[in-house]
Protein backbone atom coordinates (compact mmCIF):
# COMPACT_ATOMS: atom_id res chain seq x y z
CA UNK A 1 0.00 0.00 0.00
CA UNK A 2 1.00 3.52 -0.33
CA UNK A 3 1.08 5.83 2.40
CA UNK A 4 -1.88 7.53 0.24
CA UNK A 5 -3.82 4.51 0.94
CA UNK A 6 -2.40 3.61 3.95
CA UNK A 7 -2.55 7.16 5.84
CA UNK A 8 -0.36 7.96 9.36
CA UNK A 9 -2.90 8.41 11.67
CA UNK A 10 -1.90 10.57 15.22
CA UNK A 11 -3.06 7.87 17.13
CA UNK A 12 -4.01 3.93 17.01
CA UNK A 13 -5.84 2.56 19.83
CA UNK A 14 -5.86 -1.34 19.81
CA UNK A 15 -8.98 -2.17 22.19
CA UNK A 16 -12.71 -0.94 21.62
CA UNK A 17 -13.59 -1.95 25.01
CA UNK A 18 -14.91 1.75 27.51
CA UNK A 19 -10.95 2.39 28.19
CA UNK A 20 -9.93 2.22 23.96
CA UNK A 21 -13.00 4.02 23.26
CA UNK A 22 -12.56 6.54 25.98
CA UNK A 23 -9.24 7.60 24.80
CA UNK A 24 -10.79 7.87 20.98
CA UNK A 25 -13.65 10.07 22.14
CA UNK A 26 -11.26 12.13 24.17
CA UNK A 27 -8.65 12.38 21.35
CA UNK A 28 -11.45 13.15 18.66
CA UNK A 29 -11.77 16.61 20.76
CA UNK A 30 -8.50 17.43 20.41
CA UNK A 31 -8.85 17.04 16.98
CA UNK A 32 -6.17 13.98 16.33
CA UNK A 33 -6.71 11.25 13.26
CA UNK A 34 -7.86 8.19 15.80
CA UNK A 35 -8.38 4.55 14.43
CA UNK A 36 -9.32 1.79 16.93
CA UNK A 37 -9.10 -1.63 16.64
CA UNK A 38 -11.85 -3.59 17.66
CA UNK A 39 -11.60 -7.65 17.93
CA UNK A 40 -15.26 -7.70 19.07
CA UNK A 41 -14.61 -9.77 21.75
CA UNK A 42 -15.39 -7.65 24.98
CA UNK A 43 -14.34 -9.45 28.17
CA UNK A 44 -17.36 -8.31 30.07
CA UNK A 45 -19.80 -9.68 27.43
CA UNK A 46 -21.69 -12.88 29.59
CA UNK A 47 -22.89 -10.31 32.02
CA UNK A 48 -26.42 -8.91 31.95
CA UNK A 49 -25.44 -4.93 33.01
CA UNK A 50 -22.44 -3.13 33.52
CA UNK A 51 -22.91 -1.96 37.48
CA UNK A 52 -21.35 1.29 39.26
CA UNK A 53 -20.69 3.27 36.01
CA UNK A 54 -22.58 7.06 37.18
CA UNK A 55 -25.99 7.62 35.05
CA UNK A 56 -25.69 4.02 33.28
CA UNK A 57 -26.09 1.65 35.91
CA UNK A 58 -27.50 -1.47 34.82
CA UNK A 59 -26.74 -0.79 30.86
CA UNK A 60 -25.64 -4.04 29.17
CA UNK A 61 -22.10 -4.27 27.78
CA UNK A 62 -23.27 -3.96 24.36
CA UNK A 63 -25.67 -0.97 24.78
CA UNK A 64 -22.68 0.76 26.32
CA UNK A 65 -20.04 0.18 23.83
CA UNK A 66 -22.68 1.14 20.75
CA UNK A 67 -23.06 4.49 22.75
CA UNK A 68 -19.27 4.34 23.01
CA UNK A 69 -18.53 3.59 19.47
CA UNK A 70 -21.10 6.15 17.93
CA UNK A 71 -19.56 9.05 20.45
CA UNK A 72 -16.37 8.32 19.42
CA UNK A 73 -17.20 8.11 15.45
CA UNK A 74 -19.21 11.67 16.12
CA UNK A 75 -15.43 12.96 16.59
CA UNK A 76 -14.00 11.75 13.78
CA UNK A 77 -12.97 8.32 15.33
CA UNK A 78 -12.56 4.93 12.55
CA UNK A 79 -13.17 1.84 14.12
CA UNK A 80 -11.90 -1.19 12.42
CA UNK A 81 -12.63 -4.65 12.82
CA UNK A 82 -9.90 -6.67 13.64
CA UNK A 83 -7.64 -8.73 15.49
CA UNK A 84 -3.19 -7.23 15.37
CA UNK A 85 -0.80 -9.92 14.18
CA UNK A 86 1.91 -7.91 14.98
CA UNK A 87 3.03 -4.61 15.53
CA UNK A 88 6.58 -2.81 15.07
CA UNK A 89 8.23 0.53 14.82
CA UNK A 90 8.76 3.61 17.07
CA UNK A 91 8.74 7.18 17.68
CA UNK A 92 11.01 8.22 14.97
CA UNK A 93 9.21 6.19 11.94
CA UNK A 94 5.69 6.04 13.79
CA UNK A 95 3.98 2.46 14.65
CA UNK A 96 3.05 0.09 12.19
CA UNK A 97 -0.03 -2.16 13.34
CA UNK A 98 -0.99 -5.37 10.85
CA UNK A 99 -4.44 -6.85 11.12
CA UNK A 100 -5.58 -10.50 11.08
CA UNK A 101 -7.67 -9.08 7.71
CA UNK A 102 -4.15 -8.42 6.09
CA UNK A 103 -4.87 -4.25 6.95
CA UNK A 104 -2.15 -2.24 7.72
CA UNK A 105 -2.68 1.00 10.19
CA UNK A 106 -0.03 3.33 11.02
CA UNK A 107 0.16 5.82 13.84
CA UNK A 108 2.80 8.62 15.28
CA UNK A 109 1.26 7.17 18.35
CA UNK A 110 0.24 3.31 19.82
CA UNK A 111 -2.23 3.38 22.93
CA UNK A 112 -3.32 -0.57 24.27
CA UNK A 113 -6.77 -1.14 25.74
CA UNK A 114 -6.65 -5.03 24.62
CA UNK A 115 -8.10 -5.52 28.32
CA UNK A 116 -7.81 -9.17 29.69
CA UNK A 117 -8.60 -12.42 29.33
CA UNK A 118 -10.06 -15.10 32.26
CA UNK A 119 -8.62 -17.81 33.13
CA UNK A 120 -11.30 -19.89 34.51
CA UNK A 121 -11.46 -23.61 36.19
CA UNK A 122 -12.01 -26.40 33.87
CA UNK A 123 -14.68 -27.75 36.06
CA UNK A 124 -17.75 -28.76 34.43
CA UNK A 125 -21.10 -26.27 33.97
CA UNK A 126 -18.95 -23.22 35.47
CA UNK A 127 -18.06 -21.46 31.51
CA UNK A 128 -21.62 -21.42 31.00
CA UNK A 129 -22.80 -19.67 34.25
CA UNK A 130 -20.32 -17.25 33.94
CA UNK A 131 -21.02 -13.83 34.31
CA UNK A 132 -24.38 -14.81 35.34
CA UNK A 133 -24.58 -16.92 38.69
CA UNK A 134 -20.98 -17.71 38.55
CA UNK A 135 -19.19 -14.47 39.70
CA UNK A 136 -16.13 -12.62 40.26
CA UNK A 137 -16.33 -9.45 41.70
CA UNK A 138 -18.47 -8.28 44.40
CA UNK A 139 -18.56 -4.59 43.82
CA UNK A 140 -19.71 -5.97 40.02
CA UNK A 141 -22.48 -8.07 41.15
CA UNK A 142 -22.95 -8.65 44.77
CA UNK A 143 -26.25 -6.21 44.72
CA UNK A 144 -27.31 -8.99 42.40
CA UNK A 145 -27.21 -12.07 45.09
CA UNK A 146 -27.64 -10.15 48.07
CA UNK A 147 -29.34 -12.29 50.81
CA UNK A 148 -29.07 -15.40 48.47
CA UNK A 149 -26.96 -19.04 49.55
CA UNK A 150 -23.43 -17.30 47.78
CA UNK A 151 -20.73 -19.96 47.14
CA UNK A 152 -16.97 -19.26 46.87
CA UNK A 153 -14.82 -21.68 44.63
CA UNK A 154 -11.36 -22.13 46.56
CA UNK A 155 -8.96 -21.73 43.73
CA UNK A 156 -5.87 -19.88 45.89
CA UNK A 157 -5.11 -17.59 48.53
CA UNK A 158 -7.40 -15.00 47.37
CA UNK A 159 -10.64 -17.17 47.89
CA UNK A 160 -10.61 -16.24 51.87
CA UNK A 161 -10.66 -12.45 50.95
CA UNK A 162 -13.68 -13.27 48.68
CA UNK A 163 -15.71 -15.14 51.63
CA UNK A 164 -15.22 -12.21 54.03
CA UNK A 165 -16.02 -9.70 51.12
CA UNK A 166 -19.10 -11.17 49.71
CA UNK A 167 -20.42 -12.06 53.35
CA UNK A 168 -21.58 -7.96 53.45
CA UNK A 169 -24.27 -8.95 51.30
CA UNK A 170 -25.56 -12.39 52.44
CA UNK A 171 -25.60 -14.00 55.90
CA UNK A 172 -25.01 -17.24 53.81
CA UNK A 173 -21.92 -17.54 52.49
CA UNK A 174 -20.04 -21.02 52.06
CA UNK A 175 -16.30 -21.69 51.08
CA UNK A 176 -15.40 -24.64 49.35
CA UNK A 177 -11.94 -25.43 50.14
CA UNK A 178 -11.37 -27.25 46.83
CA UNK A 179 -8.44 -29.08 48.17
CA UNK A 180 -6.45 -25.32 47.08
CA UNK A 181 -6.96 -23.57 50.57
CA UNK A 182 -5.46 -24.21 53.90
CA UNK A 183 -7.02 -21.15 55.75
CA UNK A 184 -4.29 -20.03 58.35
CA UNK A 185 -5.50 -19.87 62.52
CA UNK A 186 -6.01 -16.49 62.16
CA UNK A 187 -8.40 -16.70 58.92
CA UNK A 188 -10.29 -19.55 60.31
CA UNK A 189 -11.35 -17.25 63.29
CA UNK A 190 -12.02 -14.26 60.55
CA UNK A 191 -14.59 -17.12 58.74
CA UNK A 192 -16.29 -18.14 61.99
CA UNK A 193 -16.73 -14.77 63.38
CA UNK A 194 -18.46 -13.86 60.19
CA UNK A 195 -20.54 -16.78 60.27
CA UNK A 196 -19.07 -18.37 56.85
CA UNK A 197 -19.36 -22.44 56.33
CA UNK A 198 -16.35 -24.26 55.42
CA UNK A 199 -16.73 -27.15 53.68
CA UNK A 200 -14.00 -29.80 52.58
CA UNK A 201 -13.03 -31.65 49.77
CA UNK A 202 -12.79 -31.26 45.87
CA UNK A 203 -15.59 -29.46 43.74
CA UNK A 204 -16.95 -32.16 41.28
CA UNK A 205 -18.84 -30.22 39.01
CA UNK A 206 -22.19 -27.42 39.19
CA UNK A 207 -25.89 -28.25 39.19
CA UNK A 208 -27.80 -26.11 37.00
CA UNK A 209 -31.55 -26.43 36.24
CA UNK A 210 -34.03 -23.93 34.20
CA UNK A 211 -30.72 -22.43 33.72
CA UNK A 212 -29.92 -20.97 36.90
CA UNK A 213 -27.13 -22.87 39.05
CA UNK A 214 -28.97 -24.72 41.94
CA UNK A 215 -25.77 -26.15 43.27
CA UNK A 216 -22.27 -27.52 43.64
CA UNK A 217 -21.24 -31.13 44.03
CA UNK A 218 -18.67 -32.35 45.59
CA UNK A 219 -16.73 -35.45 44.59
CA UNK A 220 -18.14 -38.51 45.58
CA UNK A 221 -19.70 -36.60 48.48
CA UNK A 222 -22.80 -34.57 48.88
CA UNK A 223 -24.44 -31.36 47.08
CA UNK A 224 -24.64 -28.11 48.54
CA UNK A 225 -27.41 -25.43 47.85
CA UNK A 226 -25.99 -21.98 46.29
CA UNK A 227 -27.76 -19.70 43.82
CA UNK A 228 -24.41 -18.11 43.02
CA UNK A 229 -20.93 -19.10 42.99
CA UNK A 230 -17.81 -16.40 43.41
CA UNK A 231 -14.68 -17.69 41.33
CA UNK A 232 -11.26 -16.15 41.76
CA UNK A 233 -10.15 -16.89 38.25
CA UNK A 234 -6.82 -15.80 36.95
CA UNK A 235 -6.30 -13.35 34.28
CA UNK A 236 -3.72 -12.67 31.55
CA UNK A 237 -3.13 -9.55 29.27
CA UNK A 238 -4.29 -9.74 25.82
CA UNK A 239 -0.82 -8.66 24.18
CA UNK A 240 -0.59 -11.15 21.28
CA UNK A 241 1.23 -9.50 18.42
CA UNK A 242 2.99 -6.94 20.57
CA UNK A 243 6.26 -8.60 21.04
CA UNK A 244 7.72 -7.13 18.31
CA UNK A 245 7.99 -4.01 20.43
CA UNK A 246 9.37 -5.76 22.90
CA UNK A 247 6.73 -5.26 24.87
CA UNK A 248 5.53 -8.64 27.07
CA UNK A 249 2.70 -9.03 30.09
CA UNK A 250 4.74 -9.59 33.94
CA UNK A 251 3.74 -11.04 36.69
CA UNK A 252 1.32 -8.82 39.04
CA UNK A 253 1.93 -8.37 42.40
CA UNK A 254 -1.39 -9.80 43.38
CA UNK A 255 -0.32 -13.01 42.16
CA UNK A 256 -3.51 -13.83 40.54
CA UNK A 257 -1.88 -13.56 36.71
CA UNK A 258 -0.12 -10.66 34.38
CA UNK A 259 -0.82 -7.48 33.37
CA UNK A 260 1.41 -4.82 31.11
CA UNK A 261 3.26 -2.50 33.43
CA UNK A 262 2.72 1.17 32.79
CA UNK A 263 2.96 4.67 34.80
CA UNK A 264 0.67 6.55 36.39
CA UNK A 265 -0.10 8.38 33.69
CA UNK A 266 -0.41 4.99 30.89
CA UNK A 267 3.45 5.13 29.19
CA UNK A 268 4.81 1.90 29.03
CA UNK A 269 8.54 1.13 28.87
CA UNK A 270 8.53 1.63 24.94
CA UNK A 271 8.29 4.94 24.07
CA UNK A 272 5.71 6.25 22.36
CA UNK A 273 3.15 3.04 23.82
CA UNK A 274 0.85 3.66 26.08
CA UNK A 275 -1.77 1.29 27.95
CA UNK A 276 -4.98 1.82 29.15
CA UNK A 277 -7.78 -0.15 30.90
CA UNK A 278 -7.34 -3.47 32.51
CA UNK A 279 -4.71 -4.85 30.25
CA UNK A 280 -2.47 -2.76 32.79
CA UNK A 281 -4.75 -1.92 36.03
CA UNK A 282 -6.62 -5.36 36.89
CA UNK A 283 -8.53 -3.81 39.06
CA UNK A 284 -10.31 -1.45 37.46
CA UNK A 285 -13.70 -1.50 37.09
CA UNK A 286 -15.49 -0.23 33.73
CA UNK A 287 -16.11 3.34 35.03
CA UNK A 288 -12.62 3.73 36.40
CA UNK A 289 -11.05 2.21 33.00
CA UNK A 290 -13.11 4.63 31.09
CA UNK A 291 -11.77 7.77 33.40
CA UNK A 292 -8.03 6.33 33.28
CA UNK A 293 -8.07 5.77 29.66
CA UNK A 294 -9.37 9.51 28.94
CA UNK A 295 -6.20 10.80 30.91
CA UNK A 296 -4.23 9.07 29.40
CA UNK A 297 -5.09 10.46 25.92
CA UNK A 298 -4.57 14.05 27.36
CA UNK A 299 -0.81 12.46 27.71
CA UNK A 300 -0.78 11.41 24.67
CA UNK A 301 -1.98 14.64 23.03
CA UNK A 302 0.39 16.60 24.77
CA UNK A 303 3.25 14.54 23.62
CA UNK A 304 1.98 15.33 20.21
CA UNK A 305 1.78 18.58 20.79
CA UNK A 306 5.35 18.84 21.79
CA UNK A 307 6.53 17.06 18.59
CA UNK A 308 4.45 20.07 16.42
CA UNK A 309 6.04 22.40 18.78
CA UNK A 310 9.75 21.11 18.41
CA UNK A 311 9.13 21.36 14.18
CA UNK A 312 6.93 24.18 14.35
CA UNK A 313 10.36 26.23 15.79
CA UNK A 314 13.00 24.31 13.61
CA UNK A 315 10.72 25.33 10.64
CA UNK A 316 10.65 28.90 12.42
CA UNK A 317 13.96 29.19 13.44
CA UNK A 318 15.26 28.28 9.47
CA UNK A 319 12.69 31.03 7.98
CA UNK A 320 14.41 33.82 10.00
CA UNK A 321 17.53 32.57 9.11
CA UNK A 322 17.16 32.43 5.79
CA UNK A 323 15.75 36.70 5.58
CA UNK A 324 18.56 37.52 7.90
CA UNK A 325 15.87 38.62 10.98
Amino acid sequence: MTNQENPMYDVVIVGGGAAGLSAAQMLGRTRRSVAVVDSGEPRNAPAAGVHGFLARDGVSPAELLAAGRAEAENYGARIVRGAVVSAAGGLEQGFDVELDGGERLRGRRLLIATGLVDELPELPGLRERWGKDVLHCPFCHGWEVRDRAIGVLGAGPWSVHQSLLFRQWSSNVTLFLNNTVTPTDTELEQLAARGIKLVAGPVESLRVADDALKGVALAGGPEVAVDALVVGARVHARLDGFTGLGLAAEPHPMGIGDYLPADAEGATAVPGVWAAGNVTNIKAQVMASAAAAAWTAVVINNSLMADEMDRDLRAYREALALTGA
